[in-house]
């Protein structure tokens, strides 16, 4: 039925040499019309060789070179100007996310529910992998604190998985470098009115050993940008508050 409707995926890169080339794969194995755009960020790893290996050989739409390692909502801007789709979905470069479960996330924006959906690991009984209590915890709180200020109700507001329509990214000014992104994000779109989903989605979260990179600090900055993106634009009133939820007829 949506078959006509294109999914730009950004997907930010940085030293994921083990795990590049399968989730590329594992991207281009889904059932839809793709629109696959991949920033390197600054990977030194060999992960960049790998990238340019497969957009010459058309795995990758557009692939696009940061000259340093500048942070993954630097990452996640770049990739957001240069997304042509009707709706963008990020997706991680490590494979703790399923991409086959994209038609969940897509559901209520296809259904003209919703303007932005997020997934959560939080809220399904899809498998996930058993790992750290303390980062669990870390992200409920981060969650919980996020959902006061922005009055959501997220149950998962750290999740890599997040679409959007079109233009909900063309509303989005991207000011953080790193982490803090996921939410300045949540904060920017709660500030403006879209219509926001959730959908439950498998885990197969990895180890430190493994790659994982998030850790305290990333916390500790998320906290920051609850309180700067959220609260205090909320007490200033410099975010453009949107007056009625979208509407489309798509």
């Amino acid at each position: 039925m949506n078959a006509h409707r294109r999914v730009s995926v950004v997907m930010p890169v940085y030293n994921e040499r083990a795990t590049v080339e399968e989730i590329v794969g594992q991207v281009r194995a889904v059932p839809m019309e793709i629109e696959l755009v991949v920033v390197d960020d600054g990977s030194t790893d060999g992960s960049r060789e790998i990238l340019e290996s497969l957009a010459a050989a058309g795995s990758i739409d557009r692939l696009i070179l940061h000259d340093v390692n500048r942070g993954k909502g630097a990452a996640l801007s770049t990739g957001f100007k240069a997304a042509t789709g009707d709706v963008v979905l990020v997706q991680d470069a490590d494979l703790e996310y399923d991409p086959q479960e994209y038609a969940l996330l897509l559901s209520p924006i296809w259904e003209n529910k919703a303007d932005v959906v997020y997934g959560s690991r939080f809220q399904s009984g899809r498998p996930h992998r058993v790992l750290y209590f303390w980062h669990y915890l870390g992200n409920r709180l981060l969650t919980l604190v996020s959902n006061m200020v922005t009055n959501l109700n997220l149950s998962d507001m750290e999740t890599c998985y997040k679409c959007f329509r079109r233009e909900v990214v063309q509303s989005l000014e991207i000011e953080e470098r790193g982490f803090g992104v996921e939410p300045e994000i949540t904060a920017k779109v709660a500030l403006q009115n879209w219509r926001v989903y959730e959908v439950g989605i498998s885990y197969s979260g990895r180890t430190y050993a493994e790659g994982k990179k998030i850790g305290w600090r990333d916390g500790m900055r998320a906290i920051y940008c609850i309180w700067r993106y959220g609260l205090w634009r909320r007490i200033t009133g410099r975010a453009t508050r949107r007056s009625e939820p979208h509407e489309s007829g798509a």
